[in-house]
């Protein structure tokens, strides 16, 4: 055999040898994988009543004058004195309002300052307290069904709210805005027609997206923290909401910013029954001394060093 007949062999044979007709096939498909989304979070979803939220019913902000701390006999505040418990509907996800240190477990934050000080009047121990952590979408349902006595979860006044349930007198005044990453580049919520923007179910943020003239696209969820994260899984443009929950999410991740001024106001008042008019009165007189005692203080620590100086909101009556 002549020498060039076996180097043509010997190639063949290298060839055989690590060739790719002995490899087994990869029957694995190959998918793209998606980032999980929150449970219960919707793209465009169908708002109820948005028309409703802008109906003249006066001035929903008007609240029932106070009459002093007493508790008589056959009060609602008699009956949660002799339950000895004040149950409160709050928040434990928005930094800054209601929130669970995750050092000590416990609930901080503005709201619960407020709730706190309710009980305090009642029981004269600000900690007679059982907090019920809610989502924006349960805290008319609470208060309705009697799971809570009070409802303390930054939560709009309005005249679509006030025809089922009452409110206290406005103890804080937001207002909305947008939280976007750094380098987005976006400067307010013009800016993002086409774009999703979150915010929670049940929210009159969310209304406020959904109507917007820019036509961004909402993106509904439970909670804000769930907000939050989409926005840093890049599944969301923004965030829309009040500007002292957007602040709180910009101190938790400093990649973030909140861009554009307030085009809205949003008065926040504390929840309570429909039939419990003694406790709206009560809650205002409480809230009246809150004003005038440790308001300042509690706003001081939560929220000055995110948003600058403040004073409390003077209250309206009927």
């Amino acid at each position: 055999m002549s020498r060039r007949l076996l180097a043509v062999l010997a190639g063949a044979l290298l060839l055989a040898g690590c060739g790719s007709a002995g490899e087994p096939p990869n029957l694995t498909p190959r998918v793209t994988a998606e980032r999980p989304t929150p449970a219960n979070a919707e793209v465009s979803p169908e708002i109820d009543d948005v028309g409703s939220a802008a109906d003249d019913c006066g001035d929903p902000t008007a609240s029932l004058r106070p009459k002093g701390l007493a508790t008589p006999r056959g009060s609602t505040m008699a009956e949660i004195k002799k339950r000895g418990i004040l149950r409160v509907g709050v928040d434990q996800n928005t930094f800054l309002f209601g929130f669970r240190n995750p050092t000590t477990g416990t609930l901080e934050g503005f709201d619960i300052a407020i709730a706190q000080e309710i009980a305090d009047a009642l029981f004269g121990d600000p900690n007679r307290v059982r907090f019920k952590a809610i989502t924006s979408q349960q805290r008319i349902d609470v208060l309705r069904d009697g799971a809570v006595d009070i409802v303390v979860r930054t939560m709009t006044i309005n005249c679509e709210r006030r025809e089922l349930i009452e409110f206290s007198s406005v103890y804080f005044v937001a207002g909305q805005r947008v939280l976007v990453t750094k380098r987005s580049g976006y400067t307010g919520l013009d800016d993002l027609a086409g774009k999703r923007v979150c915010a929670t179910t049940g929210s009159t943020s969310l209304v406020n997206i959904a109507t917007a003239p820019s036509q961004p696209v909402p993106v509904a969820v439970d909670n804000w923290s769930d907000c939050l994260v989409l926005l840093q899984q890049g599944q969301v443009e923004a965030i829309s909401t009040d500007d002292t929950i957007l602040a709180g999410m910009a101190q938790q991740d400093p990649t973030t910013h909140v861009v554009g001024p307030r085009f809205t106001s949003e008065p926040y008042g504390v929840g309570i029954p429909k039939e419990d008019t003694d406790m709206v009165r009560y809650v205002n007189a409480v809230l009246q001394e809150v004003r005038e005692d440790t308001w300042q203080a509690e706003y001081d620590r939560w929220i000055e060093p995110a948003l600058g100086p403040g004073t409390p909101p003077e209250p309206t009556y009927e």
